[in-house]
């Protein structure tokens, strides 16, 4: 039997749930669907816990620049988010450099 998860671990969880959609499909192109469908939750639960897509992205780049996600902070910086600008240089610099093709 599973224990229901409180308010805040259920946030939490669709919370990581969008930064994977956001690696797996793009910052800037997951949808509501593709975090319901990583978070085994309903498009709702997805809105109830996260907000508007709009306030979804945002949490999601917070969460990217605090766990430095480069790939995803790479995104926020392309497309001048405040949060991914307002990052730590050293994240900013590492994050466009993933973006850069590696020599062998």
């Amino acid at each position: 039997m599973h224990r229901r998860l409180s308010p805040d671990e259920r946030h939490a969880e669709v919370l990581a749930a969008a930064l994977k959609a956001a690696q797996e499909f793009g910052w800037s192109q997951m949808t509501r669907d593709h975090i319901a469908t990583i978070a085994v939750a309903s498009p709702g639960l997805v809105s109830a816990r996260l907000g508007s897509m709009a306030q979804a992205r945002d949490a999601v780049m917070a969460e990217a620049v605090r766990l430095g996600v480069l790939s995803v902070v790479a995104q926020g910086i392309t497309a001048r988010h405040p949060l991914a600008l307002a990052a730590p240089l050293p994240l900013q610099q590492s994050a466009l450099a993933s973006l850069l093709p590696r020599h062998v």
